[in-house]
C-alpha cells in the first residue's frame, strides 16, 4: 500500500475546503460514495495528525465532526470496506473475554532508582561497559519522561494498524486491539515513508483534565473514583464492551520501537520520526551530553509535573546511541543502557482541581473535592471530603486552591487548610440537586435534595441499602450489581426488584442462570420482612435499627406509621423512646414526599411488612440466628420472628456472637464462609431449623 503524503492531499477537498457542502447521501451513487468516502478517510486522518501529532489543527470541531459523520454516513448506507477506517474508533461488539497475545519482541521493565547517585551508578555501570567493548564514543543520554499509564505494544503491517496488547509479563499480554483502535491519537494508518512492519511501545493514559471531568461523572453518579489516571486508564483498557472504551478519554504516547523493518542510529532519531509516521511523542524530550545534565533535566521535570495534562513518575534516561545499546546489552530482566530515575512519593499538599456535589440516600449533599493524586499514608487519593457547606466557608477553599489534606484511620481524606489561594475559584454550592434539579433545602450546617425517592442518586443509593445487610440482607445485591440493574433499565426502585426474573438477570455479563436464580429467591425471601428490618430498609433520616425497632413496638403496623407521617403527626412519633423532634421530622417529610409516597405504593404491592408477634416466652433467650436461602414454606421474616417471638435474637449478619447459620435453598456463600471462620454451627434448611428449635421445646406452629 503507498504512503500518502501531504502533497497527495492538496486535490482532496476535505483539506483544501473542508467545509465543502454535501450533496444527500441518497443522491448518490455507489461509484460516487465509494470515492468520496476514501477522500473524507484521508482527511479525517490528516486532520487527525494536525491535532493529535502536530498540535496544530487547521479545522473547528464542528467541521471535523461534520466530515467524520458524513464518512460513517456513507459507509452505512453503501455497505463500504470499513477497515483502517477511522470510523472504527467508536467501537465494535462485546468481547466474551480479553485473549492473549504472544509479544513480537519482550517488553522488559528497567532499572530504577530514586537518588542521584543512583543514576551517577547507572552512568558508571555504562561507562564500564562500553569501556570493556572498546568503544570510543562519548555517551549521550536520550531523556524523556516517565508515564505513569498503561504499556501497549502495538503492531502496524504495510502502515496499517493490526493488534495491541498490554504488557502483561513481558512475553504475553492481553489482546486490546478493539479498545485501543477506538483511541483517536492512534492511528489506523501510518503516513509518509513508513517501514513495512513496525511494533511499537507507547503508553496508554487519561489525561489529567479528562480524567477530572470524569471522576465528577462517577462522583455526582454515586460511583467510587477512580484513585488516578492510571487506575482510570488500565480499567477502560481491559472493558469487554470497545463502545465504552470510546466513550472515555483516553490518549497514548509512543516511545519505543519493539521491532521493525526500519533501521535507527539512535533513540532520538526514532523520536524524530514517529511523528513522521503519525505517531504522536512527547516534546519534553531531550538529549544531554553527560548523567549530571541527565540530572538537571530529571529535577526539571520533577518542577513542570504539575502543570502538565499527564501523569508523570519520574523519567527514563537512555543512552541514545542504538550501537552503543547493542554492545551494552541487557541482563536477564533488564537493558543495560537505560534507567528509571524516579521522583519522590507526593506528599501531602495537592491542587484541588474540581469541586462536585455527591448526593447520598437520604439526600444530604455532600461537597467532594477532586485533587491531582497525592499520598498520604501510603495510600495515593485523589478526593477529600468537604462535609458540607459550611465546611466549604469555614476553610474558604475553591478550585484552584493549593491544600494541606489528613487521612484519618482507613476512611476518605479531609482537606485541613488552604495554603495557597488561587487566583480565581468559581465553587459555589448549588441551589437546586445535581442529580434531579429539585430544590436543596439546608439544616443546620448539612444540605439536603427534596426530590426523595424521584431522586436517582437517592435512587441508586436507597436500593443498595435496602438489599444491605443492615436492611433487608439481600444476598447479591451489592453496588455493582445494583448499577448493573440500573444501566440495563431493569429498575428503577426497590419496587422494581421484585418483578425481576431469572432469564433477564442471566443474560446480564458476569451473571449466570445459578446466580440470577439465587437473587430471585433471596428477593422472594424478603416479601414478608419485619417490620423494624422494613423500616431501615427506607432509608429514612436518622432512622436506625434501634428506633426502627420501637416505632414497630409501638405502631405495631407498617400503615399506621405511615399514616401518622402522612398526617404530620409529629407529637405521636415522639411518644416513641429514642424518637426526638428531628427524628419525627424526618419521619413526616420522609412520608410527605410525593416521590416517596408513589414508589410506598407500589412496593407495598410486593412486600408485606410484618409486625413482632406476641411473646411466647424465652426459651431461646441468649441465642442468635442468622438465615441465609430459601426456607421451604417458611418466609425469612417468619423464621426470624419465631426465634424473636421465644427471647432470641435474629440479626442479618455472622459475627462472633451469632449461634446458628440457618443455611435454606440457593444459599449463598458469603456467610457460610463468616460463619466457618466463626466456628458458627450450621443448620440445613428448614429440617435443620425445626430440630434445633425443638431441642429448646419450641415448636413452629
Amino acid at each position: 500500500m503507498a504512503a500518502i503524503s501531504d502533497s497527495d492531499l492538496a486535490d482532496n477537498p476535505y483539506v483544501s475546503d473542508p467545509d465543502t457542502e454535501f450533496d444527500p447521501v441518497e443522491d448518490l451513487d455507489a461509484a460516487t460514495a465509494r470515492e468520496q468516502a476514501a477522500q473524507l478517510r484521508e482527511a479525517v486522518r490528516y486532520h487527525d495528525y494536525r491535532y493529535y501529532v502536530e498540535n496544530d489543527p487547521v479545522v473547528g470541531d464542528r467541521t471535523y465532526d461534520a466530515l467524520f459523520a458524513r464518512l460513517q454516513a456513507l459507509e452505512g448506507a453503501f455497505d463500504l470496506d470499513t477497515s483502517g477506517s477511522p470510523t472504527q474508533r467508536v467501537g465494535g461488539e462485546p468481547l466474551e473475554e480479553l485473549g492473549e497475545v504472544e509479544h513480537v519482541a519482550t517488553m522488559g521493565s528497567i532499572d530504577q532508582g530514586g537518588a542521584a547517585d543512583d543514576a551517577r551508578e547507572f552512568d558508571e555501570r555504562v561507562h564500564r561497559g562500553l569501556d570493556e567493548a572498546d568503544y570510543d564514543d562519548d555517551v549521550q543520554y536520550f531523556c524523556e519522561p516517565k508515564f505513569d499509564g498503561l504499556s501497549v505494544e502495538i503492531v502496524y503491517e504495510d502502515g496499517v494498524f493490526q493488534r495491541a496488547a498490554t504488557r502483561g509479563d513481558g512475553e504475553v499480554g492481553e489482546d486490546v486491539t478493539a479498545n485501543v483502535r477506538t483511541i483517536a491519537s492512534v492511528p489506523q494508518r501510518l503516513r509518509g515513508d513508513y517501514p513495512d512492519f513496525l511494533a511499537v511501545r507507547g503508553e496508554v493514559y487519561m489525561p489529567r483534565a479528562a480524567f477530572t471531568q470524569y471522576n465528577r461523572e462517577r462522583v455526582e453518579d454515586g460511583k467510587d473514583p477512580f484513585a488516578n489516571p492510571r487506575n482510570a486508564a488500565a480499567g477502560t483498557l481491559r472493558q469487554l464492551d470497545p463502545t465504552v472504551t470510546a466513550q472515555r478519554p483516553l490518549s497514548v504516547f509512543f516511545f519505543g520501537v519493539l521491532e521493525s523493518t526500519a533501521d535507527f542510529e539512535s533513540h532520538a532519531e526514532r523520536h524524530e520520526r514517529f511523528p513522521e509516521w503519525g505517531l504522536r511523542v512527547c516534546d519534553r524530550t531531550r538529549v544531554v551530553d553527560d548523567i549530571e545534565a541527565a540530572i538537571d533535566y530529571r529535577d526539571e521535570q520533577l518542577d513542570a509535573r504539575d502543570d502538565l495534562d499527564y501523569e508523570i513518575d519520574g523519567v527514563v534516561l537512555k543512552v541514545n546511541d542504538t550501537a552503543a545499546c547493542d554492545l551494552l546489552g541487557a541482563t536477564s530482566r533488564a537493558p543495560r543502557w537505560a534507567f528509571a530515575y524516579k521522583f519522590p512519593a507526593r506528599k501531602e499538599e495537592t491542587t484541588v482541581r474540581d469541586i462536585v456535589v455527591q448526593v447520598g440516600r437520604t439526600g444530604r449533599l455532600t461537597p467532594v473535592s477532586l485533587m491531582d493524586p497525592v499520598e498520604v499514608g501510603g495510600v495515593t487519593v485523589t478526593r477529600a471530603s468537604l462535609h458540607n457547606p459550611s465546611l466549604i466557608a469555614e476553610l474558604g477553599v475553591d478550585v484552584g486552591d493549593r491544600i494541606r489534606i489528613k487521612r484519618a484511620g482507613d476512611v476518605i481524606p479531609d482537606v485541613v487548610e488552604v495554603v495557597e489561594k488561587a487566583d480565581e475559584g468559581h465553587f459555589a454550592f448549588p441551589e437546586t440537586c445535581p442529580v434531579c434539579d429539585s430544590a436543596v433545602e439546608r439544616d443546620g450546617p448539612m444540605a439536603f435534595c427534596t426530590g426523595g425517592l424521584s431522586c436517582a442518586a437517592q435512587r441508586e443509593r436507597s436500593i443498595e441499602h435496602y438489599a444491605s445487610r443492615d436492611a433487608l440482607d439481600i444476598e447479591g445485591l451489592g453496588e455493582k450489581a445494583v448499577e448493573q440493574l440500573l444501566d440495563a433499565g431493569l429498575v428503577h426502585d426497590a419496587a422494581d426488584l421484585y418483578a425481576l426474573d431469572v432469564a433477564e438477570l442471566a443474560d446480564l455479563e458476569g451473571w449466570g442462570e445459578t446466580s440470577a436464580q439465587n437473587l430471585v429467591d433471596e428477593l422472594d425471601a424478603a416479601r414478608d420482612p419485619p417490620l423494624s428490618d422494613f423500616l431501615v430498609a427506607l432509608g429514612i433520616h436518622d432512622v436506625g435499627s434501634v428506633t426502627a425497632r420501637n416505632l414497630a413496638v409501638e405502631f405495631g403496623t407498617f400503615e399506621a406509621i405511615r399514616e401518622a407521617g402522612e398526617e404530620g403527626d409529629r407529637e405521636a412519633f415522639e411518644t416513641v423512646p429514642d424518637v426526638g423532634p428531628a427524628v419525627a421530622a424526618s419521619l413526616v417529610d420522609f412520608f410527605q414526599s410525593e416521590g416517596n409516597r408513589e414508589v410506598l405504593d407500589r412496593l407495598l404491592d410486593h412486600v408485606d411488612p410484618q409486625a413482632a408477634a406476641e411473646t411466647g416466652g424465652d426459651a431461646l433467650d441468649g441465642l442468635t440466628f442468622v438465615f441465609t436461602g430459601s426456607l421451604d414454606g417458611l418466609t425469612r421474616g417468619d423464621a426470624q420472628d419465631i426465634v424473636e417471638r421465644h427471647g432470641g435474637s435474629a440479626t442479618g449478619s455472622v459475627s462472633g456472637n451469632t449461634d446458628f447459620l440457618v443455611v435454606g435453598a440457593n444459599a449463598g456463600q458469603r456467610k457460610r464462609e463468616d460463619a466457618e471462620a466463626n466456628d458458627v454451627e450450621l443448620l440445613d434448611g428448614r429440617d435443620g431449623f425445626e430440630a434445633k428449635l425443638a431441642e429448646y421445646g419450641v415448636e413452629i406452629e
